[in-house]
């Protein structure tokens, strides 16, 4: 069987990515990232999802972006609450962690080309997204090829291909998609600011577009929320 490294939050969006890759027949590498960020939750859910959705193996490295700073995940920065959809799609937000996603991404190089893998799964959008300039196409399009020049298996004729099945789909068409493959989004976790019993806030970005994700999907969000 043909493998693959998954980047696996614990989101909804990386957790339909490890379900489409799965469906397309690859034996799946989860790889998740304890890096310093604002709450350990996300790491229970992605733990939880790969188990139910039958990864060959997950691994969580340990960095520590905390090192650096620069962001209201990894620094002593307020998360921004309740603000307008207008807002939200004005310029990158203080949630952005400084070249994150390269830093994943380079990691899930290395796993790949380590089991003998030709391809890495993201769930990076496009769409409805928070203005971070790593979740778009021409980025994606810079690593892959990135990835075939600075590679042994690149360099030997291997091509190594990055693959973001949900980059053009809305945040209601990813419920949807994950619907379809049987995802249990009750598994999944979202929220930059959880309270400490790890229960969702409602008012930052992330569980606003989640939130009008599910509206739009025309379904419910089994996920529970503070105040509600």
């Amino acid at each position: 069987m043909k493998r693959a490294v998954v980047l696996l939050s614990g989101g909804l969006d990386s957790t339909t990515t490890l379900a489409i890759c799965a469906r397309e027949g690859f034996e799946t590498y989860a790889l998740s990232f304890a890096y310093g960020q604002r709450h350990k939750i996300e790491m229970a859910a992605a733990r939880r999802i790969a188990t139910a959705l039958g990864a060959h193996e997950h691994r969580v490295a340990e960095i520590d972006l905390r090192l650096f700073g620069g962001s209201a995940l990894t620094d002593e920065v307020a998360v921004p609450k309740a603000r307008p959809e207008d807002e939200m799609k004005a310029g990158i937000p203080v949630t952005y962690v400084p070249a994150r996603n390269t830093i994943f991404l380079a990691y899930a190089l290395a796993w790949t080309e380590v089991i003998g893998a030709r391809d890495i799964f993201i769930g990076v959008n496009a769409i409805d997204y928070s203005g971070y300039p790593d979740c778009r196409p021409e980025y994606i399009a810079a690593f892959e090829n990135l990835a075939n020049l600075a590679t042994k298996a690149g360099v030997e004729g291997a091509r190594l291909r990055v693959h973001a099945p949900l980059i053009s789909l809305s945040k209601a068409e990813i419920i949807r998609r994950g619907m379809e493959l049987g995802v249990d989004f009750s598994l999944t976790h979202s929220c930059y600011d959880p309270d400490s019993n790890g229960i969702a806030c409602g008012q930052c970005d992330s569980c606003q577009i989640r939130l009008q994700g599910f509206r739009g999907a025309g379904v419910r969000d089994p996920i529970p929320y503070t105040g509600k």
